[in-house]
């Protein structure tokens, strides 16, 4: 019955996070520009956050704490400092590379000119999209899986493809095939790497997602 329950959970919030996922698409493309450039900006990382009600939700009616979902308050700096590494790491190999390379088309593309708005963009990636994302599927569904399946390896996998369809409504086939296995490599990261916790990966998501744009701008 525990198991059965778990996975009644899980499915109400994957359908709670691609539904409000499909309604933030189609609020994106249609009704978002329709706002003031601040109201757009402070709304780009707000909606971000609906994206985690109906986990939230869950959380608060299983008396779940933060802490079951990966964050802890132990060596903070440490934390930080493995996110930042690994962010750099991975914009070395899969950003700047390949854009020395002469694949800037396949990395990415930006009309980005001034400071503010690559600040903002640090902003957002971090405290909106890595913030939500990490906490969802990297936390969240995570850890549900792991409940229901006492394997890491089940858990690892899953979320991965979970988190590779979640870029569905944004990208095409291949996309999502490369983002599985960004998520993949995020898991693994915090398996093999001491301190590497929930928090490390929400800003190595958040800063080297940001540092597309950086890099597709100047390089």
């Amino acid at each position: 019955m525990k198991t059965k329950n778990l996975i009644f959970q899980l499915t109400l919030a994957l359908l709670g996070v691609f539904v409000l996922l499909f309604a933030l698409t189609l609020f994106n493309q249609f009704l978002l520009r329709t706002f003031s450039l601040p109201l757009r900006m402070a709304l780009m990382i707000v909606t971000q956050w609906m994206l985690f009600i109906v986990p939230g939700i869950l959380m608060l009616v299983n008396k779940e704490k933060l802490q079951t979902f990966g964050f802890t308050s132990e060596n903070l700096p440490r934390q930080i400092f493995i996110g930042i590494l690994i962010a750099l790491f991975m914009s070395v190999i899969l950003s700047m590379l390949p854009i020395l390379l002469g694949y800037k088309d396949l990395v990415g593309s930006t009309s980005y000119t001034k400071a503010w708005q690559f600040t903002y963009e640090f902003v957002y990636r971090i405290f909106g999209v890595a913030l939500v994302e990490e906490l969802i599927f990297r936390g969240y569904i995570f850890y549900k899986l792991l409940e229901i399946n006492n394997s890491k390896a089940f858990a690892i996998m899953i979320s991965s493809l979970l988190f590779g369809l979640f870029h569905i409504f944004n990208g095409n086939l291949l996309q999502v095939l490369m983002t599985a296995i960004i998520g993949f490599i995020y898991c693994m990261l915090r398996e093999k790497i001491k301190d590497c916790t929930l928090l490390s990966l929400i800003i190595a998501h958040g800063l080297y997602d940001a540092l597309i744009v950086f890099w597709v701008a100047f390089l």
